[in-house]
């Protein structure tokens, strides 16, 4: 080894050359510019997932929150609304109405309640409930009044659950009434006949498949479910003639299932006046300021039925997985 080699080996002594050495220095740099970006990203992930946390927490708590601050320490007209199809599986069902009507009366700020309502109709047992309800309520606490107050429809059951109120306020254009029952299908026989289909079906017990759409219509089976419908139709006429008493004007065409405008209403009697939530409030209660008493489904309620739904379509495709196994 000649004395410049001597000298290399001494500067270098892991034996390492000049290239050797910048590769593995970018590398080591690499390295740790990926643990700082890991961490960075990270702290990003966790923030994000506090934010998104606090947030839904917020949202949870605020409709409990914006109701207590709604309510204070004066005089309120407690609302309560029955919107869309009432049914026990939608938003307007009877439990739900019920518990908000309850927690309405018995608010000691409350000076009367409005009953929102802008319905088609639906079930009539759950209409009946709140019916019956209603007039319990109103036994119960007497200086507390239930005024319905219509926005664009309310007929059948939707009417059903207003009759039962002290008064009923409409707007001149909304469609009120629709006093009856209706039970609705499709029948395919001359449609399968017509392609050559035949139509099995087993049953024990003679009418079990009443009114089958794919099967001939009986007429002993018509007349059933004819009988049925009456009977439902005159406990419908029943409670809107215990509600409303004589405020009902006599037309053979009250309780036919006709629908009427808010005018034509106050004609008949099925409603008393104008008037909207906002007036009904201030003139006729006498406490303008509005709190909405109605029962919400959580956010976490829902997020929870989403969660069970797909929990549970997982389990069934597994099932189903192991079944054709």
């Amino acid at each position: 080894m000649n004395e410049n080699q001597q000298d290399k080996a001494s500067a270098n002594p892991s034996g390492e050359t000049g290239w050797e050495r910048s590769v593995l220095e970018k590398v080591a740099l690499a390295a740790i510019e990926e643990q700082a970006r890991a961490r960075r990203w990270g702290i990003v992930f966790k923030s994000a997932t506090l934010l998104y946390l606090t947030v839904l927490l917020g949202i949870v708590a605020l409709p409990g929150l914006k109701k207590g601050i709604g309510g204070g320490d004066k005089e309120h007209t407690a609302v309560v609304e029955v919107i869309g199809m009432i049914a026990e599986d939608k938003a307007a069902n009877a439990d739900s109405i019920i518990d908000s009507l309850r927690k309405a009366v018995k608010d000691e700020h409350t000076k009367g309640v409005i009953l929102h309502a802008n319905s088609p109709g639906g079930s009539p047992v759950q209409s009946h409930y709140v019916y019956e309800e209603i007039r319990k309520l109103k036994k119960e606490y007497p200086k507390i009044p239930i005024y319905a107050v219509v926005g664009d429809i309310c007929a059948s059951g939707c009417y059903y659950i207003a009759s039962a109120s002290d008064k009923i306020f409409v707007s001149q254009a909304s469609l009120v009434g629709s006093i009856g029952v209706i039970m609705d299908g499709f029948g395919f026989v001359e449609t399968m006949q017509k392609f050559g289909i035949e139509r099995r079906v087993l049953t024990a017990g003679a009418h079990k498949a009443m009114l089958d759409p794919f099967s001939p219509r009986k007429e002993d089976e018509t007349r059933f479910m004819q009988d049925l419908l009456e009977q439902v139709h005159q406990q419908f006429i029943k409670a809107v003639k215990d509600g409303r008493g004589a405020r009902l004007k006599d037309s053979p065409d009250l309780f036919s299932g006709l629908v009427w405008t808010g005018e034509e209403s106050l004609r008949l009697g099925i409603a008393d006046a104008y008037g909207s939530d906002d007036s009904v409030a201030k003139e006729v209660i006498g406490a303008k300021k509005l709190v909405d008493f109605t029962e919400q489904e959580s956010v976490l309620d829902r997020l929870a039925g989403k969660l069970g739904t797909s929990f549970g379509h997982a389990i069934g495709s597994v099932m189903q997985n192991w079944q054709l196994k």
